[in-house]
């Protein structure tokens, strides 16, 4: 069987973070795991700054949905991290970010929030949701699940031996 590797012009990734990360370990592989994935397509992680937290769920959401909604661009393919969206393998996600590559979108963003989810006005901005499992993992240990799939995912796609 034969293997083709298709190359396609680097997507800038924009990661969109609702809150510090708490955690050395946790933070430690974020960082090991951009500085990989930049070989394949330029990363930028941002965190929102630390506030003070409004008192309600829903002055947290409407808090940080204003804040994810700034930073995106009208041309942006957007996607969040939602417990509600659609569950890959790892080979289905590379197959998935193949498949989008060819909308000719030039900078993604990617919305990792905080325990509570999302804004509806998020929500509707976006136009893919992922989950990473039906499991239930702390918001900061998604984010390093995530950008460790993410990863992956370009290997797979670049025919590397990181994924067996």
């Amino acid at each position: 069987m034969q293997m083709y590797i298709i190359t396609f012009t680097a997507v800038k990734c924009l990661i969109l973070v609702s809150e510090k990360t708490k955690e050395s370990y946790i933070e430690n592989g974020i960082r090991d795991y951009v500085k990989r994935l930049e070989h394949y397509c330029p990363v930028e992680w941002l965190i929102k700054p630390g506030i003070k937290k409004p008192g309600t769920r829903d002055q947290l959401l409407k808090s940080e949905g204003q804040w994810f909604i700034a930073h995106i661009q009208q041309q942006d393919f957007v996607i969040a991290l939602d417990d509600k969206g659609m569950q890959f393998s790892s080979e289905e996600l590379a197959q998935w970010i193949m498949q989008k590559q060819l909308s000719g979108k030039k900078r993604w963003v990617i919305l990792i929030g905080s325990a509570y989810g999302f804004d509806a006005e998020v929500l509707k901005r976006c136009d893919s949701r992922l989950s990473l499992s039906r499991l239930t993992f702390t918001h900061q240990m998604v984010r390093l699940i995530f950008i460790e799939q993410w990863y992956r995912a370009h290997t797979i796609i670049k025919g590397e031996s990181y994924h067996h």
